[in-house]
């Protein structure tokens, strides 16, 4: 089993096991592999040193920790995903029906729920001229499809 950095377009960087070097490159020449967090298929393997147990006396390496400045903290992504899974598991997905659906809650017409879906923007500021309560999220594109 290798285990592989990978990064996609966008700088998002993601850990990946395959088999093997062919099939990684398989599953990428198939887009099977994409960014968990943005759904790109771009994705490249970052370098990596592979760690080898030469012998059975453990010695701790010198630290070697480098601090980069500028990343975004891994805790941030970390709770905005699992944020997103929730928002997924406890919501309906009314896709492009959302303001429509959104309306006939306010107004009565159907029962009160939690939902979720897509709406132009323009849409978006007639519900809140109107008295109806969104949050704008983006969500990331993995969570919107079957999870494996």
């Amino acid at each position: 089993m290798k285990v592989l950095d990978l990064q996609c377009a966008l700088g998002h960087g993601f850990e990946g096991w395959f088999a093997s070097e062919e099939d990684f490159l398989s599953q990428c020449a198939r887009t099977l592999v994409l960014c968990p967090l943005c759904g790109d298929a771009t994705v490249t393997k970052k370098l990596s040193a592979p760690r080898l147990n030469l012998s059975t006396r453990r010695q701790d390496p010198p630290s070697t920790e480098i601090k980069v400045p500028n990343q975004p903290a891994a805790g941030i992504t970390a709770a905005w995903l699992e944020l997103s899974r929730r928002i997924v598991a406890n919501t309906q997905d009314v896709g492009e029906h959302f303001a429509e659906e959104a309306r006939k809650m306010h107004y009565g017409e159907s029962e009160e729920r939690a939902i979720r879906g897509q709406t132009t923007a323009d849409e978006a500021r007639a519900l809140v001229e109107e008295g109806i309560e969104i949050l704008p999220m983006i969500l990331p594109q993995a969570l919107k499809g079957p999870l494996q």
